[in-house]
Order: structure tokens, then C-alpha cells, then sequence
């Protein structure tokens, strides 16, 4: 059944200043409407509860890429066709442009958003297993100013988060490192236009075949994008060897929880995450030779 439209209110911010004035006034009244890819699924589904938004798509203070000498900063309104085309992020951050390419078709890809793929908080999401895994940080924004957090830690749970009702996501920064491997996968029931069974982001930088260090990332394996950060002290420090890669695989089955659902099983799921955390190590020992 589609949803009664008439029952609904968009307003449209012409500034973000507007924007969060709007959200400050009745907090948790309205809600932020930028690209509406999931939206407007829900919307046409006749399971949009909210009913209260505010139109952020055009705010230009949310767009642009900017680069400086330690950070790429992205405004919350960039689009995964604005990341697949940026040369710094196809340089340093290859699984980010990976995981837009493969989210969605272009329709997608020219309307999704960094900011609403993060703030839509599903575990299943494309991006936030890359963006674990660059340690990016997220600026929030409100009426009283702005604050830095680190991604890891944004959700607390199966679609909640720590931004705050009267907070706008604004920009998410990124910190450029050199040297780093890098390992993205997304598995899905086809190769295109489908929602992840699992996610996989890695990176890790190398001293001969030795781990100096790691992230290891997931989506659709818990009920929020997780950092495995266990199994990354597993790994931390360890020479490339079958007894290392056992040490992780054992570690990763006691970090995360999948769940039977409508796309996949929990057991397909652990077995093909233990399966892409070995290939990225299988892959880091075959670099380091």
C-alpha cells in the first residue's frame, strides 16, 4: 500500500544555518531528506512512518571535496558519482570508490549520499565498512556549533546513533596515510544493484611480512557496520604465517554476530567472513614477498 501523501510535510532549507534552525525549534520533529534513495523505497512502500523533513539537498555548505595535506574532507551531500570521480580518493582510497561503484546503478550513485548512507545507519551499507577502515571522523553540527567524532562509535545499535536530533552530519574527513594495502568485497546474491550478504574492508601497512598494522571491517554481520578490533590485536605485531591467519580466523568468529535473515545465513555468513579476512591476509603475505 503507497503512502498518503497529502499526510506528509518537506521543507525546503535554503541555508544550512535555516536548515538547523528548523531542526533546533522542535527537535526530533523534522528530519534531514538529502538524496531520499531509501526514502523514497519506504515512501512508495507505505512504510515511511516519519512524516516531518527538511530538504538539505541543495545546500551547497554540504558538497565540495577539499584536500589538504593531511585529510580529504567530503561534504556530507557528496555523491558516490562525486567520490568515483575525485583522483585523491581513486589514489588513497581505492574501497571508498569501489563501494560507490558497486552500490546501486547510476540513478543511485548520482542521488545517494556519503551523509545519508552513514545517518541511514543500516548495517548492510556499502560505504561505512570503508570508511571504518580509513578511520574517518564525522563533523556535527547544530545551532551551538560543531564537533569532531571518530566514525568507530558513531552507532550504538541496530539504527541508532550518537547524532543528536537537533545535529546535522556535515563532513566526513579522512586522514592520509602512505603505504597502505588495501582489501574491499562486497558479496551479494548478483554483482550489481544488490544489497550486501557481507561487506569486507581492510587495510594494513607491512614491515617485510610483518603486520605493523591493521583494520579490519564488516557490514551484514552484526547489527551495525563494525570494526573488528579484537581481531585486529590478534593480528597487530604478527608475522604473515598459517598460524597467524588460524590466531584471526578464531578471533573473527568470537567478534561478530551474524543473523539468519531474508538475503542470507548465519552460518553462510560467518564462513564467508572468516573466508575474506583469510584472503586478505593470504594477499598482504603474497605483497610482502
Amino acid at each position: 500500500m503507497r503512502s498518503y501523501l497529502p499526510a506528509y510535510e518537506l521543507k525546503t532549507a535554503a541555508t544550512l544555518d535555516q536548515a538547523l534552525d528548523l531542526l533546533a525549534q522542535e527537535p526530533g520533529t523534522w528530519r534531514p531528506f538529502a538524496g531520499g534513495t531509501d526514502l523514497m523505497v519506504l515512501l512508495e512502500a507505505g512504510k515511511l512512518s516519519h512524516k516531518n523533513y527538511c530538504n538539505i539537498w541543495n545546500l551547497k555548505e554540504l558538497r565540495g571535496i577539499e584536500v589538504s595535506a593531511t585529510h580529504v574532507t567530503m561534504g556530507a551531500l557528496t555523491t558516490y558519482t562525486d567520490v568515483q570521480a575525485n583522483s585523491v580518493l581513486q589514489e588513497e582510497f581505492p574501497m571508498l570508490c569501489q563501494a560507490a561503484r558497486e552500490t546501486g546503478g547510476l540513478a543511485i550513485q548520482n542521488r545517494g549520499t556519503l551523509g545519508g548512507n552513514i545517518a541511514n545507519a543500516s548495517p548492510a551499507a556499502d560505504s561505512p565498512p570503508a570508511l571504518l577502515a580509513y578511520d574517518a571522523e564525522l563533523e556535527l553540527t547544530s545551532v551551538k556549533g560543531s564537533r569532531w567524532i571518530a566514525y568507530q562509535g558513531f552507532h550504538t545499535g541496530y539504527k541508532s546513533m550518537v547524532l543528536k536530533p537537533e545535529e546535522l552530519l556535515t563532513r566526513i574527513r579522512l586522514p592520509r596515510r602512505s603505504g597502505l594495502h588495501h582489501y574491499y568485497r562486497k558479496v551479494g546474491t548478483r554483482k550489481a544493484q544488490a544489497i550486501s550478504k557481507i561487506c569486507f574492508a581492510g587495510t594494513a601497512q607491512l614491515n617485510g611480512d610483518e603486520i605493523v598494522d591493521l583494520r579490519v571491517a564488516f557490514g551484514s554481520v552484526a547489527p551495525i557496520p563494525i570494526r573488528c578490533v579484537s581481531t585486529e590485536n590478534v593480528l597487530r605485531n604478527q608475522r604473515l604465517a598459517r598460524a597467524t591467519i588460524d590466531r584471526g580466523r578464531a578471533e573473527l568468529a568470537k567478534e561478530i554476530v551474524p543473523i539468519d535473515d531474508i538475503r542470507s545465513t548465519r552460518d553462510y555468513r560467518l564462513q564467508v567472513s572468516l573466508n575474506l579476512l583469510e584472503d586478505f591476509l593470504r594477499r598482504l603475505s603474497s605483497s610482502s614477498v
